[in-house]
């Protein structure tokens, strides 16, 4: 029983599955329900006012919570657990750049499954009583929606999600710098690009997120090809951003490529961790799962 439950909800979770959905709503609907599914909905503590359980009473507890009716029945001391209402603003900010339009061998763009997991974790946010809020960039911000805690306003984020569109070079450490100046509050910060910038500048600008005390979670989103370079025979490769045009037969390069990028991405790896950031490298295969964990674990440590 535990594998047909775990095989189930997996479809739900699977980018290629999520993707054929109709509207973005559908699809992180889809996703976050999935994910849910597969946590058992156990339940997080912190995200809500409702009543969540009893549990036995113990030294310490208040004595206003303990509930008397069920005392009255059993003649035994409990008391009630809430989900607490908070009032945490969460920031979502995604990569609009060329580079994240990037796909090889009919995969899903970065750009598309980036705006998946932009819209299911704008959703997963809202129905746990924060706010949410979403600022697209890419050489400039584009758009910016600040966060509010309203089922209402949750479809205005996914409008925007939805009607967004690749435009433009990256300038990440710019952009990211500007958003870091603007937000006046302490909150979580999600970063949602492939970081194909200069890395000095981009680091610096994450790092400014912490000045303020900001909680920050970073996803890297690659395509499985940019990691590994397998592109076997000869092969022309086209810069996405300025058209530039380089000619060559990648298995020679293969080595050479696979070791600039895991220098590439254990850098800033190494540096988010150092300035107490959480780093994230998500390849547009992987199911959605390990991101919103990876959410809920830091959003846990908040409540």
């Amino acid at each position: 029983m535990e594998k047909e439950v775990q095989n189930d909800y997996r479809k739900y979770l699977d980018p290629a599955v999520v993707s054929r959905l109709a509207s973005l709503e559908l699809k992180s609907k889809y996703i976050v329900e999935g994910f849910m599914l597969g946590l058992h909905r156990s339940p997080y503590h912190g995200f809500s006012i409702e009543f969540s359980q009893h549990r036995p009473y113990m030294q310490g507890d208040a004595p206003k919570d303990i509930d008397w009716k069920v005392y009255g029945k059993t003649d035994r001391y409990f008391v009630k657990q809430y989900e607490e209402e908070t009032n945490l603003k969460v920031h979502i900010l995604m990569d609009c750049s060329h580079s994240m339009s990037f796909a090889y061998n009919n995969r899903i763009p970065k750009f598309e499954y980036g705006a998946m997991l932009a819209a299911a974790l704008a959703y997963l946010s809202i129905h746990q009583k924060d706010a949410a809020g979403i600022t697209l960039y890419a050489s400039e911000i584009i758009k910016s929606l600040l966060p509010r805690a309203s089922g209402i306003y949750l479809n205005e984020l996914l409008k925007a999600i939805a009607n967004a569109k690749v435009e433009g070079k990256t300038n990440s450490g710019k952009c990211l710098s500007l958003i870091a100046e603007k937000i006046n509050r302490r909150g979580l910060v999600i970063i949602i690009s492939d970081f194909f910038d200069d890395p000095a500048s981009t680091i610096s600008a994450l790092k400014h997120f912490r000045f303020t005390r900001d909680e920050v979670i970073v996803f890297q989103i690659l395509d499985p090809i940019e990691m590994s370079f397998a592109f076997g025979g000869d092969a022309t490769f086209v810069d996405m951003e300025s058209g530039e045009e380089m000619h060559t037969r990648p298995y020679h390069l293969q080595k050479v490529y696979g070791d600039a990028m895991q220098e590439f991405t254990g850098k800033l790896k190494k540096e988010c961790l150092a300035g107490g950031i959480e780093y994230n490298l998500i390849n547009t295969e992987m199911p959605f799962d390990k991101a919103l964990f990876s959410y809920l674990q830091k959003r846990s440590r908040l409540g």
